[in-house]
Formats: structure tokens, C-alpha cells, sequence
């Protein structure tokens, strides 16, 4: 890293990007898990003043790859292209048997998608067993994970912008 760059870099390693762009994909079912992991991501992106966000809401957790293809596809060479994208889900097992099989079709989408896009796929679908560990995700025990992975978008872009 320049020492220049270095010294743009705050205290968590973000570099200042209030022109920075984020969209958040996140799903309609389980909205009171998916509503504060946005809430939270927001709070993170204010934080560090990134002032441009779109949001695109799909009905469930395997559509997320797909929402997040189409909007990089529908956003090239606009201004509303992003830096980052962060797709939110949560998908909790209690007694349905396609938990695995959604997990694993929305765990490889994304992951495919950050090999194949030109920017960060952030993975912020929770996948627990049950309502209890999903609120222990939103500012209990195991922390914010919206507000996490708004950060890690933001240290994301700005590796990207110091390559």
C-alpha cells in the first residue's frame, strides 16, 4: 500500500468513500431478521458516509444470486453500478426439509458470483436452526451481522481501489 493511500485509511482500515456505491439484495421472508439486518447495514454505511445505496428485494433466499446478476447486468456503465453488492437472507431450518438444499443453492450462487463479477458478492444470509440464533446475529452474542457486512463490503472496495 502507498503511503498515501495509508494515509486515507481510518482506524478500520476503510479508506474515505463517501463516493463509494452499495447495493443491498435481500429477501421478503423473514422480514423481522432481514428488516434489522438492513437496518443495521445501513447504520454502518452512514457511519462511514457512503450516501449511495439501492436496495432490490427478492421473494426468497434462492433467488438472491440471480436478483444480484441482474442488477450488475442492468447497472453496467451507469452511475448506479456498485462497488459492492450484499445479499441478505436468512434461512431457518425448523422443520423444512429443503434447508440444505436452499443453503447449499445459495451458498454456491454467491460464491460464484464474487469469482465471476468484478466486484465483492459480501454473504449475508444467515442459515440457523431456529429464531433464538438469528436474533443472537442482529446485536447479541455473536454480534451485528448486517453492520459486518457492511464493513467488510467497505473494506472490500477499498482493497479493490488501492490493487
Amino acid at each position: 500500500m502507498s503511503i498515501h493511500n495509508q494515509s486515507l485509511l481510518n482506524d478500520a482500515g476503510i479508506l474515505n468513500l463517501e463516493d463509494a456505491s452499495v447495493v443491498m439484495v435481500y429477501t421478503e421472508w423473514n422480514d423481522t431478521v432481514i428488516n434489522e439486518l438492513v437496518a443495521g447495514c445501513d447504520r454502518a454505511l452512514t457511519q462511514y458516509n457512503v450516501s449511495k445505496i439501492s436496495k432490490v428485494i427478492v421473494p426468497g433466499a434462492f433467488e438472491l444470486p440471480f436478483a444480484c446478476k441482474q442488477y450488475w447486468e442492468q447497472t453496467k456503465g451507469t452511475s448506479r453500478q456498485p462497488g459492492a453488492i450484499i445479499a441478505f437472507g436468512c434461512v431457518i431450518k425448523g422443520e423444512t426439509p429443503h434447508f440444505d438444499y436452499v443453503c447449499k443453492g445459495v451458498t454456491e450462487g454467491l460464491m460464484q458470483l464474487n469469482l465471476e463479477l468484478p466486484v465483492p458478492v459480501i454473504f449475508g444470509v444467515l442459515t440457523v436452526n431456529n429464531m433464538e440464533q438469528a436474533q443472537e446475529r442482529l446485536g447479541g452474542i455473536h454480534g451485528h451481522k448486517g453492520e459486518e457486512a457492511a464493513i467488510t463490503a467497505l473494506k472490500m472496495i477499498s482493497m479493490m481501489r488501492q490493487l
